[in-house]
């Protein structure tokens, strides 16, 4: 049995109106996560990223949090798009399909070149940023960050605990006779970075510098792959919603030429 030219166009259309709703939960499914990974990356041992030279970590994450967000406003747009089948409004929605697929794919181009570039910076510039910023005037944010850093790595020291040995901290006279921070002890009590013994203090291989790689590492692996899956579930989006305007547009054409 033959079927007319107009009914294969509206089963078309049904069936791209259909796609784009799982596409619309599946767009809320991937902006959560976005959102999720982005406030995660801030939340999680967000004292850390004050000891980065680069901002380009804190950047990433943000963009990721923007991203999710707009997902939010753009998913709820275009379930109405579709319902109405109005071509002006899944026109907009298609624009904003598109702003958010190069937002988030920033955002893992962002945090892939980062991460190539991580294990210099931090070679380069957390020995100096722990070693003349801690227990300084005005420096209370590097302080704090570097004692969560010894104690939720169980490290001491950048490379190791003799580096704070020609920190400010210690050769000012600030340390009171202590040769490390409290926060290197396995067990804290008041002044005890005055022994520097293994079995009183973290002697970690690597010293913080490693453990940190290794967290950023992991975390910008996250973001990349987030921001990079689900800008190319946005593109996918956006091919289906521009072949609906078209078959809307033929239909349109199709019904003013009838009369």
């Amino acid at each position: 049995m033959s079927v007319s030219k107009d009914e294969r166009d509206d089963w078309l259309t049904v069936c791209f109106k259909y796609l784009l709703f799982v596409f619309n939960f599946l767009f809320w499914v991937g902006g959560a996560a976005v959102l999720a990974v982005g406030v995660w990356t801030l939340v999680e041992k967000s004292d850390y990223l004050s000891l980065l030279a680069s901002g380009t970590f804190a950047a990433s994450a943000c963009i990721l949090v923007v991203a999710g967000s707009l997902v939010v406003v753009t998913g709820f747009l275009g379930c109405c798009a579709v319902i109405r089948e109005q071509r002006s409004w899944l026109s907009l929605y298609f624009f904003c399909l598109l702003l958010i697929f190069l937002i988030e794919l920033v955002a893992g181009v962002l945090a892939y070149v980062y991460y190539q570039k991580v294990s210099e910076e931090l070679k380069q510039h957390l020995n100096l940023t722990m070693t003349e910023n801690y227990a300084q005037p005005g420096k209370e944010d590097i302080t704090l960050a570097v004692d969560r850093l010894q104690q939720d790595f169980k490290c001491c020291g950048s490379n190791n605990s003799g580096d704070w040995a020609a920190s400010r901290f210690v050769t000012s006279g600030q340390a009171a006779g202590r040769v490390v921070p409290d926060s290197c002890c396995k067990t804290i009590t008041p002044m005890c970075g005055r022994r520097n013994h293994p079995s009183n203090i973290y002697r970690v291989e690597g010293g913080c510098i490693s453990k940190l790689e290794q967290f950023l590492a992991d975390h910008l692996l996250v973001i990349g792959a987030v921001g990079i899956g689900v800008a190319c579930l946005q593109l996918a989006g956006a091919v289906l919603t521009a072949c609906f305007i078209y078959l809307l547009y033929k239909e349109e054409e199709e019904d003013f030429g009838t009369f």
